[in-house]
């Protein structure tokens, strides 16, 4: 039945074009009616033939002089060529047969915008929007949401996108649209008080509950979004996207196990993403499941095989497990994808400064200050390690670097005087011991952390006490 149907329209579409030949050519008994001219129009259009759909145009408004949709078209075509004036002029003319016609104001407006005339579009929609009521008007309203989207006015599309749900609070492209820009605009109480009165007439619109629970994540609100995500599944229970957002919110509250069994879901419904399998595995990292955190970081690198994180990742759970070699081989890979990272660095020199390599861990960590001279967990690093290799010159000297390469954290006076008591030199040590408790004597765990045995001191032990006390008196 089908095919009979199509072969009577290509048939149709053939006597079509050899009449309209015949016009083209001076037959003056040739007669195309005024609907069958647009259909030659689209049929040029859809064969991407536009000089040809436009000499039709034309011919069409040449024996229909009063026709506003022919109008319509023939300026849309210009539109398509760039002729954006020439389209205002005619759309004009339309108007002045049929201002009733919603399509002149949306080519109007596509010719206003690519004139870069953006305050016309905007005074000819909100105009028009006075006229059009029904679906057309909620046309006009996404129209001239995108010509603020055009703009970057992105409050004003909001807006629009909520004019547009007042009056059809159940309209699915707005209320997609509208939980994105509720969260890009950070209108998130007004998107709760919206979706709350959509829900109040309409308990059943899942989409709407969906946006609900979005705008309280939004609000960092993640028990509240929780239980509105969990309204959205019950309506519609494959929807993938609350399960995600709500893995989310279940991991910002640090409820790991939730997490996963939300995320798992999203695996089932959808097809497989990095971005899943990477949050389901940092779950397993928080529980110190190091196991089950490796099999789904390598389920996101098979997906991704260029990201050099994953990797990182996958070497941080060695690293945790004490497993050093398979960490600098994870390393390694990581450090192939994406030179010059200085976590990677960071770790490589840790793990290597584990394995009792400690040229290699001094050159990874030498690496990681080189590339964030400001972050002050490479100097740790380093420090420590040539600290532990007994390197006390160099310790001393990097102590000194990192002082004043991080805007002089007292940490690494304190470094400094675990290096001088470690290398004999007491004296020295005691003086700038005591200038690292006048700047932050809380960080003295941190020395004794690097210099232990420093406890047996009977000097530094009593400086440490006499300067608790005198805290304790002034508190």
């Amino acid at each position: 039945m089908k095919e009979n149907s199509y072969q009577e329209d290509r048939e149709q579409m053939r006597e079509l074009l050899r009449r309209y030949e015949n016009l083209r050519n001076g037959r003056s008994s040739s007669f195309i009616e005024e609907e069958s001219f647009e259909k030659l129009i689209s049929y040029f259009e859809e064969r991407e033939e536009i000089p040809k759909a436009q000499e039709a145009a034309d011919m069409a408004v040449e024996q229909y002089p009063y026709s506003a949709a022919l109008l319509i078209r023939k300026a849309d075509l210009l539109l398509t060529v760039r002729q954006y004036r020439d389209a205002l002029d005619i759309l004009d003319h339309a108007s002045l047969l049929d201002s009733n016609d919603i399509n002149i104001y949306i080519l109007k407006t596509d010719a206003y915008l690519a004139l870069d005339e953006q305050s016309k579009a905007v005074a000819l929609l909100e105009e028009a929007l006075q006229t059009f009521q029904g679906e057309e008007r909620i046309e006009l309203l996404f129209e001239l949401a995108d010509v603020y989207d055009d703009y970057e006015e992105f409050d004003k599309v909001f807006d629009c996108l909520k004019v547009i749900l007042d009056e059809e609070p159940t309209n699915e492209e707005a209320l997609y649209k509208i939980c994105f820009w509720t969260d890009f605009t950070g209108r998130n109480e007004e998107g709760i008080r919206l979706h709350q009165r959509i829900i109040d007439q309409h308990p059943y619109n899942e989409l709407a509950w969906f946006n609900l629970a979005a705008a309280y994540q939004g609000l960092k609100l993640y028990e509240k979004a929780i239980d509105a995500y969990q309204y959205a599944i019950v309506i519609e229970e494959k929807f993938d996207y609350a399960y995600r957002n709500m893995g989310d919110a279940y991991i910002r509250l640090r409820k790991y196990k939730e997490a996963i069994e939300a995320l798992e879901k999203v695996t089932e419904l959808a097809k497989p993403e990095v971005v899943i399998y990477e949050a389901i595995g940092h779950c397993y990292d928080r529980l110190k499941n190091y196991a089950q955190a490796r099999f789904y970081y390598r389920k996101a690198s098979h997906l991704n095989q260029e990201d050099s994180k994953l990797f990182y990742k996958i070497a941080c759970t060695y690293y945790n497990e004490g497993q050093w070699e398979s960490c600098t081989k994870q390393l390694d890979t990581a450090m192939k994808l994406q030179k010059n990272q200085h976590e990677y660095s960071l770790l490589m020199g840790e793990c290597k400064l584990e394995m009792g390599q400690v040229k290699d861990a001094i050159l990874h960590l030498s690496n990681a200050v080189r590339i964030k001279p400001k972050k002050s967990a490479g100097w740790q690093a380093l420090i420590r390690c040539l600290y532990k290799a007994e390197y006390f010159d160099e310790a001393l000297q990097q102590a000194d670097v990192a002082f004043r390469a991080t805007a002089e954290k007292p940490l690494f006076l304190y470094y400094k005087a675990a290096i001088l008591l470690a290398d004999g030199k007491q004296k020295e040590a005691i003086v700038v011991l005591e200038e690292a408790l006048h700047l932050a004597p809380k960080l003295l765990k941190k020395f004794f952390e690097l210099s232990p045995g420093s406890l047996q001191n009977q000097q530094i032990a009593a400086l440490a006490a006499r300067f608790k006390s005198s805290r304790t008196r002034k508190g």
